[in-house]
């Protein structure tokens, strides 16, 4: 790939940077030599079994009051919203 130097510098693509937060730039031989300084480790995807909000609603209470999820907060905390 080749990129044109501008006044401010040159873009590197951020697709060749995903996971890098930082990066030590020098000249070797020659050359241009990025090295990636801090690297975040990639986040794990959280599975049906592992997070706890897949969960929420499959144990539901059963209560005597018909509007309740309509007014929540007054019955939660004594107020209307």
């Amino acid at each position: 790939m080749k990129v044109k130097v501008t006044e401010q510098g040159l873009t590197i693509p951020k697709e060749w940077l995903e996971g890098i937060q930082e990066v030590e730039v020098r000249i070797e031989n020659h050359q241009i030599v990025l090295v990636p300084t801090v690297v975040v480790p990639p986040r794990a995807v959280p599975t049906v079994e592992s997070d706890p909000i897949w969960q929420l609603g499959s144990n539901p209470i059963v209560l005597e009051i018909p509007d309740a999820s309509e007014n929540h907060d007054k019955y939660l905390y004594g107020m209307d919203r």
